[in-house]
């Protein structure tokens, strides 16, 4: 039992920098997308905006996550749960409220 629990640790802590990185990439990737209209240079600013939120996110994965594929499979999981918190959260009242009521009937 106390050999299990430092991993269960430690996968846990992998499991929440994954989710600290895929929040990271999405709201970037939100974010940009919400400026791209206000802005003169759009292909700079998406450009940008993809290398460096591509650059953090495989520099974490690499320094955070890359001592063993145990590590890796749970920050790419938690990676994948940040694009669903992001995608509720960003998500429009108007479609909020069509989905709550499409699951309700």
């Amino acid at each position: 039992m106390s050999e299990i629990l430092p991993l269960v640790w430690e996968l846990l802590w992998a499991l929440v920098e994954g989710v600290l990185l895929g929040v990271f990439f999405y709201a970037g990737l939100w974010w940009t997308v919400r400026r791209l209209s206000s802005v003169k240079q759009v292909g700079l600013l998406f450009l940008g905006s993809l290398l460096l939120r591509t650059a953090v996110v495989m520099l974490g994965f690499y320094f955070l996550l890359g001592d063993s594929w145990q590590h890796l499979l749970a920050g790419l999981s938690g990676f994948v749960v940040a694009r669903v918190i992001v995608i509720r959260l960003t998500r429009p009242v108007d479609k909020l409220k069509t989905t709550v009521m499409a699951d309700s009937s």
